[in-house]
């Protein structure tokens, strides 16, 4: 399929915890809202240690985290502070700015204990920049889910599928985690402009195109194509409407790049809501 846009991520290394990032990339820079795409690859942790990320600060966006294999504590600037469990959403809108942490929950820190799971930023609507922050968190069992033909999905957020999710989207999107048994397919519709998969693990094709594992591939607008799995595959979608261009800085996303430099400003002199019970953060990087 020679439409099919094929982006191979870079690895990046967090807190010690390994990431594959294919968004943004110089050959894409979204698909639909989504600006940012983390895959943090299965990890173990020896009793002991852990995934503990300081307070940083966000502008302009969402994030989304849903992990698939252990456990991670949210925190943030609005005074959530709430523990994320496999196949939960993670919310967390910044806004006009909010600042959080990520860490291995306390309890597990004496455990060996493993970690793997997504994190996405999708970019707010121009007129919402600038809104008030806001967190919400999303139990699995609060998903809707389809089960038929050896295909499962879940609708992580946004719509898709005939499914809605409950997560609190503030643009046309479909996020969705794809269950597949070997010889399964399903079709791909075009109900969302843009689209990309990211196939996590197994073997799987697109219209006979085969989809290298940990790559995404962003689809061709407007085309309704067939995914069939050859082994037991594990893919996430995600997609919906383009919001338009938009800068990025360190953690920081906007439209217009004097909401970053203002950021940029306020973060590096201290004037910024703070996590309660924290005393360490992460500096600004220098530009």
């Amino acid at each position: 399929m020679s439409s099919l846009l094929l982006i191979q991520p870079r690895a990046e290394d967090i807190s010690g915890q390994p990431i594959l990032r294919p968004l943004p990339s110089a050959q894409c820079r979204s698909v639909g809202p989504f600006v940012f795409f983390d895959h943090m690859l299965e990890q173990s942790y020896p009793a002991g240690s852990g995934m503990d990320i300081a307070q940083h600060p966000h502008i302009g966006l969402s994030t989304l985290t849903y992990l698939f294999e252990g456990q991670l504590q949210h925190k943030d600037s609005l005074g959530s502070d709430q523990l994320v469990e496999p196949g939960d959403v993670s919310w967390m809108t910044a806004g006009s700015g909010v600042a959080h942490v990520e860490r291995t929950p306390p309890p597990q820190l004496d455990l060996a204990k493993r970690l793997h799971g997504l994190q996405v930023w999708l970019a707010l609507p121009v007129a919402e920049e600038n809104c008030e922050p806001a967190y919400s968190h999303h139990p699995s069992a609060t998903l809707p889910r389809s089960d038929s033909l050896g295909v499962g999905i879940c609708l992580i957020a946004g719509s898709g599928f005939c499914l809605q999710s409950p997560v609190p989207v503030r643009s046309p999107t479909i996020y969705a985690e794809l269950k597949l048994a070997a010889g399964a397919s399903l079709a791909i519709p075009a109900e969302h402009r843009e689209r990309a998969l990211y196939l996590i693990d197994g073997e799987a094709d697109l219209d006979g195109t085969a989809l290298p594992r940990h790559t995404l591939a962003v689809l061709p607008e407007g085309a309704t194509l067939t995914l069939s799995a050859c082994s037991e595959s594990h893919l996430a979608l995600l997609g919906g409407e383009p919001l338009g261009p938009r800068r990025m800085n360190w953690n920081f996303v906007a439209s217009d790049p004097a909401l970053i430099d203002q950021a940029r400003q306020r973060w590096a002199a201290g004037d910024w809501p703070k996590v309660a019970g924290e005393t360490t953060r992460i500096e600004l990087p220098r530009p």
